[in-house]
Order: C-alpha cells, then structure tokens, then sequence
C-alpha cells in the first residue's frame, strides 16, 4: 500500500475501512482497556450519570461527550500522520489513578473516586497510544475532566457571596432591608438565598463553556486568562443582580410576582443571556482563525521534549495485559477493604455533666440530625439549673461506604426536607464545626459538629475523608463518631454562651465520647 493511503483516512467502504492500519490495532485495545476500566469503575461511571441527568446543577455535563467528541473529530486528519506506540512510563500514572480510585472508593468520597475512574481512562489512552498521539489529544483528554461533577462544596461560599451582593443592591436602591446570614427581611417579606440561589449550577457550566472557548477562539494565554477571569466573575455577578432584581420587584409587584417573575427568568434563559453577554464582550478579541488546524503533526513529531520522552517501546498486548492486571489488583483491594467493619458496643449512652441533668427532649420543630447508615446513635437534651437545654447528638458508623458516610450531603445538623434552613457559619471551639440554623422565621438553632476516627477529632470533613481512606487502604477497621452539640433559640450569642457553658461542663470531649461508647 502506498505511504499516503496508510497515513489517511479512506473516505469510502466501512467505518473500519476509514481507519488508517496503523491505528487499527491500537484503537482496538484501548477499546478494551476502556472495557475494562469501565467495569471496575461501573459504580462512579453510573452515580456520574445519574447526577448529569437528574440533578440539574450538572446537567451541562452531558454534553462534555459530545464536545470532546467534535474535538477529537476535527483533529482526525492530523491523529492519523502520528504513529500511535505503547509508552510504559504510563502505567505508573495509570496505577496512580487507580490507588486514587480505590483509596477514594473506600474513604466514601465520591468526587476522588469518580476523578479516579476518568484519570485511569484518560491514562489509558497515553498508555496504549503513547505520548504523540496524547500531546495530539491533550486539550480534549483534559477536558474530560469536566465529565467529574463537583461544585457543592461551592454552595455556602456562593450563597454569603449572593446575599452580601443583593443586601448592598438592595440597600443602594433605596429598599430599607436587613441582612442575616442568607435571609434577607424587606417590607414586602423575608427572602432567602437558597441553595439553588446560590448560582453554582451557573457557575461551573460556565467554567467548562469558557474553558472551550479559551482554546477554541484564541491563541494568546493573557486574553486566555482574561477571558476566564470574566468567566468565572460575571456569573457570579450575574446571580446577585438576578436576587436583587427579584427583591426589588417584590417592593412595587408584590412577592408573589416576583416569584413568578424569577422562576421565568433564572433558568437556561438566564444562563443564555449570561453566555451572549460573554461571547458579545470577548468576540472582537478571538485572535485563532476558525479554518486552522487545531494541532500540528510535524510539530508533535518534531517535538523535542517528546523525544526526550522516548524509552524502549513495549508491545501493545503485553501493555493491555499490565492494564489488566492492574485493574483486578486494584478491583480485588477494594474488594477485601469493603468487607471490613470495626467492632461497635451494643448500646450506647449519654454519660453524667457536672451541673445538668437529662431530661425528655423537646423542641418545637423536632430537630433531629442525619445519619444515614449509623450502626447505633443517640438523641438526648440536658438541662441546667437555670432551665437551659442542650440537645446532643452521638452516631457510631462502623465502615464508611456509599449507604454510611458521616461527612456525605445532607448528613449532620441540617436535616434535608425540613423546615431548617443553613443559615451562616457559627463560632465554634477548635476542632468543631459550627452552623446556624433558621426556620420559620424567628426559631434559630447553633449546632457544633465533631467527628472521630481512633485519635483523631476534627471539624474537618476532608480530615476525616483523609483518615478513613489511610486505615481502610491499609486494611484496617475504626469506628467513625459524628458528635454535635446544638440548641435554639431567638439570640445565637445566648445560644453560643449555653453551648460554651456545657462543653466546659463536658471536659475532654474524647473522654466524654468514650464513656458514651463503653468497650465490650
């Protein structure tokens, strides 16, 4: 066969007959790795997609598919003069991915081990096609990393950001309003920067559409970077001139107005609107012609850093086969972690605190935190001799997995599907977390969390994620505590005094801890 026929892709006969031969082999057996990988990974892949479809913070995701496909699709002509290799070195970046997958997978923390299964197939390309034809995929490859849903742990960041923007917007257009936390109390009522308020799903969509258009539509990095720095603000900015707008009309409309007005406005047409603003600001700076070649093969192939790259090549199937083997080692550890559980006692119960005594708990909405999974908890109120309560809250988990997560969404101090509304950050003593909570309008409640796991006691969740991911890796079984001390009430400085007041009266929080859970 002539040079220039296996160097093109033929244009007649069937989809393989426009393969060029050279790529025929190595296109099959990144195929299979993928296999592979994917059936290791099903659960991420499948809980990612669950999110792209349902959950409409991530539903632009489900077009990542499709843009990386275009991408990949108008670099075809240029891929097929590359000569894809097997490149080993990528097996120790694929075995990183995978210890990423598993140590995630078994910490419970969904965002590593979904990043896990996109790196490993990401890094199987390098693997089986070599760092050419990668160096030739590199923007789409990392695009990829936009299928991974993140972005929740943004929302409590986003919603004080929204509220402080639309409390100044408010006030300087001459509404007389008060700001608490994300309530906002006007003439015309008390609003609320909910959590789908806060802008997030705006956001990140943003984030991946202004990445694409950096790469697409200039050459230059600093209009790149600008370009991304105004992707990223006017969203945000966007979102607080929408809240606003939806108080102020409520002013003169009334709230039930503006609600109907907001609900009309803050969607996909907002979003658009937000997008054509982008794009009509930045268009006149796009410097990369849109008739040129994305990528250069005699550039890559001339590339004198992928020379340096170069080591003794090894043969495609023996590379399938590391993949493989790879793959089952890291299925058959997470397999063996998965079965273990530490050992838990039978019950458990609140111990004595000098000055307070336990009484039959009462509070007007119920309050009760979550703890999906827990293998034993424990709800109990303490009164002092002044009448003050303090409720508390202990659960034991003895693994850490998809069904128990002590750190998850929606697990703690605020129940989910309840009158109880995240309303700011709390002081809270060292190593606990704090939050005020509102409800109804005038019901406050300060809750401080805690969480344990052997020696460790943090306020930190990604602490805890990193200590449960340590033991179980190592295969090794600990109890994990969530702790959380709360009361309500109409004044957080009172509420925040009574609950320093009975912490002290606790001591040691860990000796407290372990008077509650006695040892078999």
């Amino acid at each position: 066969m002539p040079p220039e026929h296996a160097l093109s892709p033929d244009t007649s006969g069937s989809m393989l007959d426009r393969i060029a031969l050279h790529w025929r082999a190595p296109l099959i057996r990144l195929g299979l790795a993928w296999a592979v990988l994917f059936a290791l990974t099903w659960r991420d892949w499948s809980a990612m997609f669950n999110l792209w479809w349902n959950v409409s913070t991530y539903n632009h995701i489900l077009f990542v598919p499709i843009i990386i496909g275009w991408l990949v699709w108008h670099r075809r002509s240029e891929l097929t003069k590359l000569e894809p290799a097997s490149w080993w070195p990528a097996l120790i970046l694929l075995g990183g991915a995978l210890l990423v997958w598993l140590v995630a997978r078994l910490g419970g923390l969904d965002v590593g081990s979904q990043l896990g299964a996109v790196a490993a197939m990401q890094l199987a390309v390098l693997a089986l096609l070599g760092q050419r034809v990668a160096a030739g995929l590199l923007f789409p490859l990392g695009y990829a990393l936009f299928l991974v849903p993140f972005g929740d742990e943004l929302v409590p960041m986003l919603q004080m950001i929204t509220a402080k923007m639309t409390i100044a917007l408010t006030l300087w257009s001459g509404v007389p309003a008060v700001v608490d936390g994300v309530f906002i109390n006007t003439p015309a009522g008390l609003f609320e920067v909910a959590e789908e308020c806060s802008g997030v799903k705006f956001l990140i969509a943003m984030i991946a559409l202004g990445v694409l258009v950096a790469q697409c539509c200039f050459t230059s990095w600093p209009r790149r970077a600008l370009f991304m720095a105004l992707a990223v603000a006017l969203p945000i900015l966007a979102n607080g001139v929408r809240a606003w707008s939806t108080i102020y009309i409520a002013q003169s409309q009334g709230i039930e107005f503006a609600a109907g007005f907001d609900h009309i406005v803050y969607g996909w047409v907002f979003f658009g609107v937000v997008i054509a603003l982008l794009l009509g600001t930045a268009w006149r700076w796009f410097d990369r012609d849109p008739d040129a070649q994305q990528i250069d093969a005699a550039e890559i192939s001339a590339s004198p850093l992928l020379d340096r790259l170069m080591v003794a090549p090894i043969d495609g199937r023996r590379m399938l086969l590391a993949i493989a083997g790879l793959t089952l080692l890291a299925g058959a550890w997470q397999g063996a972690a998965a079965q273990l559980r530490a050992d838990l006692p039978a019950t458990i119960a609140a111990p004595e605190v000098p000055g307070w005594e336990l009484v039959e708990p009462s509070n007007r909405l119920g309050w009760q935190p979550r703890a999906r999974g827990a293998d034993r908890r424990m709800l109990v109120q303490y009164r002092d001799g002044r009448g003050r309560t303090v409720d508390v809250f202990l659960a034991l988990y003895a693994a850490q997995n998809d069904q128990a997560d002590a750190t998850g969404f929606g697990e703690g101090a605020l129940p989910p599907d309840t009158d109880w509304r995240w309303l700011a950050p709390a002081q809270a003593p060292a190593q606990m977390k704090g939050d005020t909570l509102f409800a109804q309008g005038v019901i406050k409640r300060v809750a401080w969390t805690q969480w344990r796991s052997g020696d460790l006691a943090t306020a930190r969740p990604s602490q805890l994620k990193l200590a449960v991911m340590r033991d179980r890796a190592f295969l090794s079984a600990r109890p994990v505590a969530t702790l959380i001390l709360s009361a309500e009430g109409s004044d957080t400085g009172e509420i925040g005094s009574r609950l320093n007041d009975f912490a002290q009266a606790m001591g040691s929080l860990p000796a407290w801890m372990d008077r509650a859970v006695p040892n078999d």
